[in-house]
């Protein structure tokens, strides 16, 4: 009977969540593939980083915003106020005139995104009990699938054929219609709560973020990792975290309340994704590279090339869905996928410049499993770690600690990829031409239209170059990736909550550590 009660109003809003959690995704592979017709139009090729880099901003500085406002005002107000903001951030960005423009309104739409898949998970604890929650999970990862690899289709066919600020206007009818139905049909519990915003926490917190993130974005491309510029923003993100932690401890309605952390599970599957972030998405992130320089694949063709990493974890996270809602276990799933992300790891290790794409999907395959054990399965397990009015932090508190792991793994397997292409670079063709080929961070002046031009021998070392470094990044990534596991061994298998649950007996579950 639980179960039919808690599917009931579920099921009438799913759409509207799947579709908001598809704009957050879909949104930067889209602008992304658009990135050349747009520095065209407006030029600033030199601030083209800037596009990205506001927007990382704005949803990595907004997502424990959003959260702890969910949790205050009511989580479909916050909501739909997040789609809002998106969606005018989008409208504005598609009607920029300039470069500088466009970077301000990406910011002020990534502002918006923080919200968006924070919401969804929110709203979605609050109408689903834990233990009838994991059989969502299959379709929250079709939502991923769908946007790594309809991203890049849609990106190509507006740039090969509509005008690039396309790229942001389709999100308006997506989200307007997101918008439409949560208004209607989303029914949430009303709960009175005194409010005094922890304004001092928040602004501590946004400081310190943005440094962690430029950090990420500039160094070892823009500035040394040594330089005065990197040391500033790192003693800027230590003052401004330590203080903001300081803040917390003290305010009677912190952004982030530090209690929750003392719940063990919380901040074993923090950790987790943390390390999940980092070791996954920091490496992943240049396959794409690989595929286009290495094995030939177009740019939009590269996203197809994604599917069977996205058809393992679609598959598992039906699978382990199904399993968690039947039997309300879940410790094994953290713990199996860190076993079978390592595995991923030491396969895609091999790539080399001679390795078959049936070969290299079926690696991804394999990384595909992984992501199915652990992304929906921690966001769980933090979800079920708190006590209901807590929500919506534990669900910003996942993403967000999954982000900056992202953030830094770019950023520390960026550094490794330039070192090692570098290296094999200069065994082949010299220094001289090595720092030539390889500048701009990441084999930016490397792509499938350089290539064709080049000289047989050389186009052969680079080929090379690039299949070895992508090769080192992921054999480094084993590192992290080891970690996972170990980390999943300590998590203990607290019941998850049903349907019939009562506020006392949520707070009993939260305070057991």
């Amino acid at each position: 009977m639980a179960d039919k009660t808690a599917q009931s109003p579920v099921k009438v809003v799913l759409p509207g969540l799947l579709m908001a959690m598809l704009l957050a995704m879909l949104d930067n592979v889209i602008v992304g593939t658009a990135m050349p017709r747009i520095v065209g139009d407006l030029g600033g090729v030199d601030h083209l980083s800037w596009v990205v880099t506001a927007y990382v901003l704005g949803t990595t500085v907004s997502t424990p915003l959003w959260g702890k406002l969910g949790d205050l005002y009511g989580r479909k107000t916050v909501f739909m106020t997040s789609i809002v903001l998106f969606l005018l951030g989008s409208a504005l960005c598609g009607f920029a005139q300039s470069m500088p423009e466009l970077i301000g309104f990406r910011a002020f739409q990534g502002l918006g995104a923080g919200g968006l898949m924070v919401g969804a998970m929110s709203v979605l604890g609050d109408l689903v009990p834990p233990r009838d929650r994991g059989k969502y999970q299959g379709q929250f990862a079709a939502v991923m699938a769908i946007a790594m690899v309809g991203g890049p289709l849609v990106g190509g066919f507006i740039t090969d054929h509509a005008d690039w600020r396309w790229a942001f206007f389709v999100n308006l009818p997506l989200g307007g219609a997101a918008l439409v139905l949560l208004a209607l049909r989303l029914h949430l519990p009303k709960r009175r709560t005194e409010h005094r915003i922890d304004w001092l926490g928040a602004l501590l917190l946004s400081i310190g973020v943005t440094a962690l993130v430029l950090i990420t974005t500039w160094g070892g491309t823009q500035y040394a990792w040594g330089s005065a510029e990197i040391r500033g923003l790192a003693i800027v993100a230590v003052l401004g975290l330590v203080a903001f932690v300081l803040v917390e401890r003290r305010h009677p309605e912190p952004i982030v309340p530090l209690s929750v952390f003392a719940n063990r599970n919380f901040t074993l599957v923090a950790v987790l994704g943390f390390l999940v972030g980092f070791a996954m998405f920091g490496a992943i992130t240049f396959l794409p590279l690989y595929q286009q320089i290495v094995q030939g694949a177009s740019a939009t063709n590269s996203g197809l090339l994604l599917l069977p990493m996205m058809a393992g974890m679609l598959v598992i996270s039906l699978v382990v869905g199904r399993v968690i809602t039947k039997t309300g276990r879940y410790r094994i799933f953290p713990i199996a996928g860190g076993v079978v992300m390592v595995a991923a790891m030491l396969l895609l290790a091999q790539l080399g410049p001679h390795t078959s794409k049936l070969t290299s999907g079926l690696y991804m395959t394999v990384l595909g499993i992984a992501l199915g054990f652990l992304m929906q399965t921690t966001m769980l397990i933090a979800q079920n770690s708190v006590e209901l009015k807590d929500i919506g932090v534990a669900s910003s508190t996942a993403t967000f600690a999954r982000s900056i792991g992202g953030a830094f793994g770019v950023a520390v397997f960026g550094a490794i990829f330039n070192h090692r292409l570098h290296a094999l670079l200069g065994e082949r063709l010299g220094s001289a031409a090595a720092d030539k080929m390889a500048s701009g961070g990441g084999g930016a002046r490397i792509d499938p239209v350089t290539l064709a031009q080049l000289p047989p021998g050389v186009r052969t070392a680079v080929v090379d170059a690039i299949a070895g470094a992508t090769s080192s990044v992921f054999l480094w990534s084993t590192v992290a990736a080891v970690l996972v596991p170990v980390i999943a061994l300590f998590i203990r298998e607290v019941a998850l909550r049903g349907g019939a649950a009562e506020e006392s007996e949520r707070t009993l579950v939260a305070q057991e550590g």
